[in-house]
């Protein structure tokens, strides 16, 4: 497949038809809804899942930080509203217990991933997590851009938002100079890896290298980048990373578009162009298909990190087949069991509209009552179809996955948060840091 088979990014827009505008509208409200519906409105924390138990995730709190401003903007939520529920949570995290102990929130400006709906302490012995804590802080960001009232209210948002990042103490997750890590626990200290190798922490050295009080420094961005694979697979000349989520993940705030760092200007390439390929290179292994999973072709595809079945291995085409549960799936070398993610799809709109809408009406077409949970379902697995049914689908809703919903439905609509993280200083002079030039910059 040549590389001018693919058309550029947001110019290539798909021929809608009457039906998109009315998917992309259920698809995004429902998702905003889980924000609402699966919220401790006395602190801001957000249920990792609907699933009974689950605890809060700091990530998810991050993504209903920036889904409140498409709320506002789209009139589902009162913008007064939206900064009551805000401020609850930038107050409970300023406030929260910080010394890292067992029954703590977090530790030097970062938070354990996984907290307690109600106390917001520690869970399920989780680690104080870099990335997750980068999305919540992309959150947290993203309200003190949106919210530049000059009310009482929204100046303490904006002044707690302000003061939330600068405690954040970059530095010290870069112990030896170099990669940042992934996490630390207090029985251990610090985990014994970094984040290297091309990944969704794009937006976490950005934040990082962006900070005023505790940065990282400029040579763990390039620690970061000579760990890169640049690949070509299908025609297609791409920095590789298998499940799609890495290639989606950091564009919910950073419009990408058209600003290089020192690797994409050797390359000649930038990362929205980079997803753009990942996402025509998802789109090619299932066409080809080369396990004979039921279901895929070229308008259903989507292998990313989600949900999948935990099923009795079974035969496929011939050979024993086991069922992964929850993992990173990803194209050409797997993991991949016949699972598909639905809001990588979605996610893929803003990169390639032109593939991604046929998709996503695939999709909402397998949908039991045509109400598109195959989409917004962690996973679908049409290989593990059990009597009268048509596949696997995940139980309940993550929030990851209706984050991505909302955020990436509204970048390929209005460009909402690209245009908030374009105005934001700390988000320029992140980039700056991490050699960014060009473009809107």
């Amino acid at each position: 497949m040549a590389l001018s088979a693919a058309p550029q990014g947001l110019a290539a827009r798909a021929a809608p038809q009457a039906s998109d505008d009315a998917l992309l509208d259920g698809l995004q409200r429902a998702a905003f809804d889980y924000f609402l519906q699966n919220a401790n409105p006395r602190n801001g924390l957000v249920a990792d899942t609907t699933r009974d138990g689950a605890p809060a995730s700091i990530a998810v709190a991050g993504f209903a930080l920036s889904a409140y401003p498409v709320g506002v903007e789209h009139g589902w939520m009162a913008r007064d509203d939206a900064v009551v529920r805000t401020l609850a949570a930038l107050r409970f995290f300023m406030d929260s217990d910080q010394s890292g102990g067992t029954g703590a929130t977090g530790f030097r400006g970062f938070y354990f991933h996984f907290l307690d709906m109600r106390s917001g302490t520690r869970m399920w012995g989780s680690e104080v997590s870099l990335i997750d804590t980068a999305f919540l802080i992309a959150g947290v960001l993203t309200a003190a851009v949106y919210f530049n009232a000059a009310t009482p209210a929204e100046i303490e948002l904006r002044r707690l938002a302000d003061a939330l990042y600068r405690r954040v103490d970059w530095r010290w997750a870069q112990p030896d100079g170099r990669a940042v890590v992934h996490g630390w626990k207090p029985e251990c200290g610090f985990l014994n890896y970094g984040w290297e190798g091309y990944s969704e922490a794009i937006l976490m050295y950005v934040l990082g290298l962006g900070s005023t009080t505790h940065p990282l420094t400029e040579s763990a961005f390039r620690a970061w980048t000579v760990t890169y694979q640049w690949e070509n697979l299908y025609g297609f000349d791409f920095l590789d990373a298998g499940p799609l989520f890495i290639h989606q993940f950091s564009h919910a705030w950073i419009d990408f578009r058209g600003i290089q760092d020192a690797f994409m200007r050797e390359k000649g390439c930038d990362y929205f162009e980079n997803s753009r390929r990942a996402t025509y290179v998802q789109r090619e292994y299932a066409t080809r298909n080369p396990r004979s999973f039921a279901g895929y072709g070229p308008d259903c595809w989507g292998l990313s990190a989600g949900d999948g079945p935990s099923a009795e291995p079974r035969l496929v085409a011939g050979r024993r087949q086991a069922f992964y549960g929850y993992a990173a799936r990803g194209v050409p070398y797997g993991p991949d069991d016949g699972t598909l993610c639905g809001s990588s799809m979605v996610s893929s709109l803003v990169f390639a509209p032109e593939i991604a809408l046929p998709a996503l009406r695939s999709m909402a077409a397998r949908s039991p009552g045509g109400a598109a949970e195959c989409i917004r379902a962690s996973g679908f697995n049409a290989t593990v179809s059990e009597a009268g049914t048509s596949g696997w689908i995940s139980e309940g809703t993550f929030g990851l996955d209706q984050g991505m919903i909302v955020l990436m439905i509204e970048n390929y609509r209005s460009g909402l948060l690209w245009r908030l993280g374009r105005s934001n200083p700390i988000i320029r002079d992140g980039l700056r840091g991490a050699g960014f030039r060009g473009g809107w910059l």
